[in-house]
């Protein structure tokens, strides 16, 4: 008999599971890109008030490490301005995280005009907090 067609059922098997899974989780890993302009923040110009610049201060955020709150000026109706203004800091590891975290979740905010940002990896608790202090104003400067 040829040594390529031993008969292996278990190697099959093994083989048709790992192929199975692959098939199965590499598309759920895949990240849909998401479309900026499905998630804008309210015009208010469209809604009949008057345009022009509004600042709004959001609810702080109480998380685990600490406070989060944010403030966000609009000018007719888009987001232009995303400033932190309390964050967690109590040790030098706070102030590590959110020295690469604050920038990425304002520049995510900037670009998506709204709060539907992504969590920025290893600072889950201050980017939930950003996100409920970010809707939060969004909301306050849309009444």
């Amino acid at each position: 008999m040829h040594p390529l067609r031993k008969n292996r059922p278990l190697r099959r098997t093994v083989l048709a599971c790992a192929a199975a899974v692959a098939v199965t989780v590499l598309p759920l890993s895949l990240k849909p890109h998401t479309n900026p302009a499905a998630t804008a923040v309210p015009s208010r110009a469209s809604s009949g008030a008057s345009a022009g610049s509004r600042t709004a201060t959001g609810d702080t955020a109480q998380t685990r490490w600490g406070p989060v709150q944010v403030r966000v000026t609009l000018e007719d109706g888009r987001l232009t301005e995303v400033t932190t203004l309390q964050q967690p800091s109590d040790n030098p590891r706070d102030q590590e995280i959110n020295a690469y975290a604050l920038p990425r979740l304002r520049a995510e905010a900037l670009a998506a005009q709204s709060a539907d940002i992504d969590t920025v990896s290893g600072a889950t608790y201050t980017s939930t907090g950003y996100r409920q202090s970010l809707q939060s104003a969004l909301d306050s400067a849309a009444r």
